[in-house]
């Protein structure tokens, strides 16, 4: 692992159309898909947009690999099946409660499970399948995945390591993705999972038919909150060589899929794009804050936001509370109590959230549904209050 991390390499930026290679010469120079691509590769794209979306918004990648990743066999549903994920939100698989529900930290099992087994869904609504939705899993694994790739058809996935490091190998490169970092894989790469430090626990959320990106800073200005140059893409990386029973799990609909291929997917010399996997460290997000009166509204701390067609209204935001300075006169400090058109969905990576002083755990989490009231519980009001009349 220790060699592995030595020859890490990033290319920074967000949205940027980046170019690589792991052996000079491998990229084409003067067209996408030559007759005869460089070294005997194949050239192969991966679109995360429509061919007709506005220049803006169209994402799409050329792989240059050593064998098209569409010789492999059949899929077949996955035996066994995995009955904790859902993709397709309806009175048949869940249920709705507008009630505050909190959740402990789950503990890493003691029997070998891998990401893909680990991984298990709390909350969603929509449909993968008709590309509206979101859904909220959690993960608890203790070994890497062996001689297999995951592939999530269904949408982006955003990773939150809570405990353990994770080191994803994709099609476009490797990363290293910290407790205190979070990693994103679009709709479609294939990658695997493997834990350097043994276990791993965290949060995973995923997106259908929208991809993340940068809010819009407003009145802000032109700098602040999480800056572009500070997300992180790999750099190529490739394997070679036969690979006998290698699997392939697609995630499909919410269903598991396998199939068998002889090779390893990640034997993508170079590549080319803006459709990539990518790293965030949370420790760089510029916060702001009051300085006077009143508590800001959370959407002040949007690290990402995956937008729809109505302005202003997000598909789901990914939002932090991180160690910041809060100074106001006459304020009441702990979050205010609210009821939100939006569902909120919370995790804890470490710390105290200084809403909850009771019961919230690092690992653990909370759901506060549309309408449903929600604020600092007891402890904390009762705190705040006898500060302020301790005050001289």
């Amino acid at each position: 692992m220790e060699e592995k991390l030595e020859e890490l390499k990033y290319q920074p930026g967000f949205g940027n159309h980046f170019s690589s290679e792991a052996i000079p010469g491998a990229l084409p120079r003067d067209q996408n898909s030559p007759l005869v691509c460089p070294l005997g590769l194949y050239a192969e794209q991966i679109s995360g947009t429509s061919f007709t979306s506005p220049r803006k918004l169209n994402q799409r990648s050329w792989l240059y690999r050593i064998k098209p990743s569409v010789t492999h066999e059949p899929f077949k549903p996955r035996v066994p099946s995995h009955k904790r994920l859902v993709s397709e939100f309806d009175s048949s698989n869940s249920r709705t409660n507008p009630t505050q529900l909190r959740w402990r930290p789950e503990d890493v099992p003691d029997s070998p499970t891998d990401f893909v087994d680990g991984l298990y869904t709390i909350c969603g609504a929509g449909s993968s399948f008709l590309r509206h939705g979101f859904a909220i899993h959690m993960y608890t694994a203790n070994k890497g995945m062996k001689d297999s790739a995951f592939c999530n058809a269904d949408g982006d996935f955003l990773f939150v390591p809570q405990a353990g490091r994770v080191w994803i190998e994709t099609e476009c490169g490797r990363l290293l993705v910290s407790p205190g970092e979070i990693a994103v894989i679009p709709q479609g790469f294939r990658f695997s999972v493997d834990l350097p430090d043994g276990k791993s626990r965290g949060y995973v959320a995923e997106i259908y038919g929208a991809h993340f990106q940068l809010p819009d800073l407003g009145p802000i200005g032109a700098n602040g909150l999480a800056a572009p140059r500070d997300f992180l893409a790999p750099t190529a990386w490739f394997e070679e060589g036969l690979r006998p029973d290698y699997t392939i799990v697609q995630k499909f609909g919410g269903e598991l899929f396998t199939a068998k291929q002889d090779f390893s997917p990640f034997n993508v010399v170079a590549w080319h794009g803006n459709y990539v996997p990518y790293k965030y460290d949370l420790h760089k997000f510029c916060p702001y804050n009051t300085v006077l009166v009143d508590h800001g509204d959370p959407s002040v701390n949007t690290v990402l936001t995956a937008p729809t067609d109505k302005p202003g209204v997000a598909l789901l935001d990914f939002v932090i509370f991180p160690p910041r300075w809060l100074v106001a006169e006459h304020t009441f400090r702990p979050p205010y109590y609210h009821r939100n058109c939006m569902s909120e969905f919370m995790g804890l990576i470490y710390g105290a959230y200084e809403a909850k002083a009771d019961g919230f755990l690092p690992g653990g989490a909370s759901l506060h549904s549309c309408m449903t009231p929600h604020g600092p519980d007891t402890t904390t009001y009762e705190g705040q209050w006898l500060s302020c009349l301790n005050q001289p």
